[in-house]
C-alpha cells in the first residue's frame, strides 16, 4: 500500500459533523454517538472553523462537574485548532498529529471545512512509516 495518499483522497466522500459555538456539549455528544465519530468541528460566523470538540473535551467537562446540557461548545472546545490542507499527504498529517499530540485534524481549504482525519483513517503502511521515522529520530537524538 502506498504512503503518499493525499488528504483530499482520504476525505473525498466525508461529511464531517459540524455544530456552532452555541450548541451544547450534550448535543455534540449525542451527534458524535449517532455518527460514531470522535470529534465535532465547531463553526463560527459564516461556517468558518473556530474550534474542535473531542471525546477528551467531553471527559474534561464531565470531570469538572459541569452540566453538559448547559455548557456551550464555546466553553468546552479547543479553540483555533491546527489544520491541514487537502493537498498534503497522509504522512504529513500523521507527523503533525504525532508532533502535536492530538488524534483528530481538521482539513481546511481556503477557509472552508473539507473534512477531518483521525488515526483510524490511515493505512497500516502510513502508520508504520511515521512510527519508523519517529523511532529513527529518537535514536539520533
Amino acid at each position: 500500500m502506498t504512503t503518499n495518499r493525499s488528504i483530499a483522497f482520504i476525505v473525498k466522500d466525508q461529511h464531517p459533523v459540524t455544530l456552532t459555538r452555541n450548541d451544547t456539549v450534550q448535543h455534540a455528544c449525542q451527534r458524535m454517538a449517532k455518527r460514531r465519530v470522535g470529534a465535532v468541528l465547531v463553526t463560527g460566523a459564516h461556517g468558518v472553523l473556530c474550534g474542535i470538540f473531542t471525546g477528551r473535551d467531553a471527559v474534561r467537562i464531565l470531570g469538572q462537574d459541569k452540566d453538559p446540557a448547559a455548557t456551550s461548545l464555546a466553553a468546552a472546545m479547543t479553540p483555533d485548532p491546527r489544520t491541514i490542507a487537502p493537498d498534503r499527504t497522509a504522512v504529513d498529517a500523521l507527523r503533525l498529529m504525532n508532533d502535536c499530540g492530538f488524534r483528530h485534524l481538521p482539513v481546511v481549504h481556503d477557509g472552508r471545512i473539507v473534512g477531518i482525519v483521525s488515526r483510524g483513517d490511515f493505512s497500516a503502511a502510513e502508520l508504520d512509516r511515521v512510527e519508523g521515522e519517529t523511532l529513527l529520530w529518537e535514536r539520533i537524538a
